[in-house]
This record gives structure tokens, C-alpha cells and sequence, in this order.
């Protein structure tokens, strides 16, 4: 089973991408900041992240880019899933090795669709 990491600082949009993501088949793990997911891939590397950008401690952008740096970082999709929807800041996500960006309010077939284009679903 694939497993996916969602990283964002509210927990009912965590809770409503567990519901997604469990419906296509994935284990999830949840993470409130880019700190707590940083140490989560450092035990566990997961197949896919969903990733929020506005983050106390941590945020997405800082955590992509250590993702990325760590040993096996650059093999799991990373979806951004934000509010941000300046075209500067998804390029920005894009060019710092996210795979996909997703704008907020997010369905089950945008996250299916998106993972699907990221070679994960």
C-alpha cells in the first residue's frame, strides 16, 4: 500500500484528506508543520505529500527544500495544496521540486487527478 504524508496546520483539512486519500487506497500519516514532517521522512520516506504552504515553525517551502536534500528525498510526489495562487509563489513550489500544486478548496477528484499527473495514484 502507498502512504502519503499530509503536511498542513489545520487539522480539519488534514482530517478531510485522510478521507481522500484512505478512498484511493493510501495509508496516511498526518504532520502539523514541515519540522514534524521533516522527522517523519527521516524514519519513514513516504510514496506522496501533500503539503500546505503557510505553516507556524516549519513552512511547505522550507520543508520541500530539506525534503529534497535528505538521503531518498527526492522520490516521494510532493503536491503543494494552498491558498497561495499567485503565479510567482506556485512557480516558486514548482521550480523548489514540488511535482503538483493544488489550489484550496480541494475535492477528491482534483487529489486524485493530481496524484494520478504525479505518477503516485
Amino acid at each position: 500500500m502507498k502512504t502519503c504524508l499530509v503536511v498542513d496546520d489545520s487539522r480539519v483539512i488534514r482530517k478531510v484528506a485522510r478521507r481522500i486519500l484512505e478512498d484511493l487506497g493510501f495509508a496516511v500519516a498526518e504532520a502539523g508543520d514541515g519540522a514534524d514532517a521533516l522527522a517523519w521522512c527521516r524514519t519513514t520516506m513516504p510514496d506522496a505529500v501533500l503539503l500546505d504552504w503557510n505553516m507556524p515553525v516549519m513552512n511547505g517551502i522550507e520543508f520541500l527544500r530539506l525534503l529534497r536534500a535528505e538521503p531518498g528525498g527526492a522520490a516521494p510526489k510532493v503536491i503543494f495544496c494552498s491558498v497561495e495562487n499567485d503565479l510567482a509563489r506556485i512557480r516558486e513550489a514548482l521550480d523548489g521540486g514540488a511535482d503538483e500544486y493544488i489550489m484550496k478548496p480541494f475535492d477528491g477528484d482534483i487529489v486524485a487527478s493530481k496524484l494520478a499527473m504525479a505518477g503516485v495514484a
